[in-house]
């Protein structure tokens, strides 16, 4: 690359407006469902939106610092800053606990949270081995490689313990899935252990995310349909659901009996059903493992689980904050109550526990209703749209790889926030991108998008 003579180069300028447009509505309903007459002032660091701008503005000045670097930086420097991440995700592991988990580095009177932070490092050093690679010609050690750029942090974050984010983590599958990283290597390495057979590729690793989250799908949805208690698959509890046994195993079976029949010849055949008895092996050490780490979650973790396959009820006791969030967005209405006039999610009701944090969705639909829903819907999808726009019309590969990293953590994080708040998703404990108070949420991504920015804003100098 060559450096640009211009500060912001050729900004897309759609995409910055979208987000400001987002902080603003954020700080808005901070602002709105924090409020108290004591405190009229938004600028006031006593609460929550005081120090909501100063956390902005922080991001802000981040920014132009973003803007006054190269943009070949990112990529030279990709390992110094995943390893940076890294450590402080260790060295927070040293800090006191905080409500249970230690996931925060204390500063003066703020702290910041160094998982936030760590997606930004694993997304840069990601981009930057995977554009490395050959991808015509991968083997067992390549895939590996990048698998343990996000295992490491996933481990360490999994450690704190934040469920949350290391559920994030795994977006960086279906990038890994964009660019051709299958996992075809450590599939044929299982398979070819087998005397006499030699696979040179498998549809299976070709294809393994999708098939992954379709049988993670599946599974779901017959356990709701089935009505089956968890632990038929997950403890070492009795067996009580013979339908939900038939019904898995029905599944199962239809599934295997599509795959065999995509092949023509006795050789293909043979060789996906192959594929399929070591799949079934597979399962089954799936499920022990899955069943004792279950087994060792926190009893609020199965909680949550249980109560979000509806196995278990509790409105006013452990699903108090989901039974409470979805009666929130559902008090809004058509049109909503009004600005400042949310009752049931506002900070000083305390009907929604965290409304200022991980549930504001709540307070914004209860004062905009379904059509101010329906408009931060579509301007979180167009920032999603033009994020994977502007990855298909870069010339890096590093780039473009980033790019899909950020649409990816953006799209886990809206989808995973706004499903709990409706009761749609397990209460994990994850911000919503923007919007929710918080120095290290509104840092970090920020920071994601204007490195973004920052990339795209040179990618005519980059010679192909």
């Amino acid at each position: 690359m060559r450096k640009d003579d211009k500060l912001f180069g050729e900004i897309d300028w759609p995409l910055f407006i979208a987000y400001i447009l987002m902080v603003f509505l954020g700080l808005m309903t901070v602002y709105s469902v924090a409020y108290t007459p004591e405190h009229p002032s938004i600028f006031d660091v006593d609460k929550q939106y005081g120090k909501q701008i100063i956390w902005i503005s922080i991001s802000m000045f981040l920014g132009l610092l973003v803007f006054l670097i190269d943009s070949d930086i990112y990529q030279k420097y990709a390992l110094p800053i995943y390893l940076f991440t890294t450590s402080l995700l260790i060295l927070v592991l040293f800090m006191p606990p905080i409500n249970g988990a230690r996931a925060w580095i204390g500063v003066a009177n703020l702290g910041i949270q160094p998982a936030e932070f760590a997606k930004i490092g694993a997304a840069l050093l990601l981009a930057r081995y995977i554009s490395d690679l050959n991808i015509k010609q991968l083997n067992i050690s390549s895939v590996m490689l990048a698998i343990l750029i996000l295992v490491v942090p996933m481990v360490l974050i999994l450690l704190q313990p934040d469920a949350g984010t290391f559920v994030v983590f795994t977006s960086f599958l279906f990038v890994m899935y964009r660019e051709g990283l299958t996992f075809d290597p450590i599939i044929l390495k299982v398979i070819n252990l087998y005397p006499g057979v030699k696979f040179k590729e498998t549809w299976v690793g070709t294809h393994f995310i999708p098939i992954l989250f379709v049988l993670v799908f599946i599974s779901i949805i017959t356990l709701l349909l089935s009505n089956v208690s968890f632990y038929l698959w997950f403890s070492d509890e009795p067996i009580n659901g013979s339908i939900g046994v038939i019904l898995s195993l029905g599944t199962l079976t239809i599934v295997a009996l599509l795959f065999i029949q995509r092949f023509g010849n006795k050789r293909e055949r043979t060789r996906m059903i192959i594929i399929i008895l070591l799949g079934f092996t597979l399962t089954g050490g799936l499920s022990f493992t899955v069943g004792k780490s279950f087994n060792s979650l926190a009893p609020h973790q199965k909680d949550r689980i249980e109560l979000f396959l509806g196995l278990k009820e509790d409105p006013n006791g452990k699903d108090y904050n989901r039974n409470r969030a979805m009666s929130a967005v559902g008090s809004g209405g058509w049109s909503g109550k009004g600005y400042k006039n949310a009752s049931v999610s506002s900070v000083e009701s305390n009907h929604v526990p965290e409304s200022e944090t991980d549930f504001i969705f709540c307070p914004f639909a209860e004062e905009w209703g379904f059509v101010g829903v329906i408009l931060l819907i579509s301007l979180y999808m167009f920032m999603l749209i033009r994020i994977l726009y502007i990855a298909e019309r870069q010339r890096s590969a590093f780039n473009r790889i980033y790019a899909y990293s950020v649409a990816m953590i953006l799209f886990y994080h809206f989808a995973i926030n706004i499903g709990m708040n409706i009761g749609f998703a397990p209460v994990i404990g994850i911000p919503l991108p923007f919007f929710s108070y918080g120095g290290s949420s509104i840092m970090s991504f920020s920071m994601m998008m204007f490195i973004l920015l920052k990339l795209d804003s040179q990618r005519k100098d980059v010679l192909r």
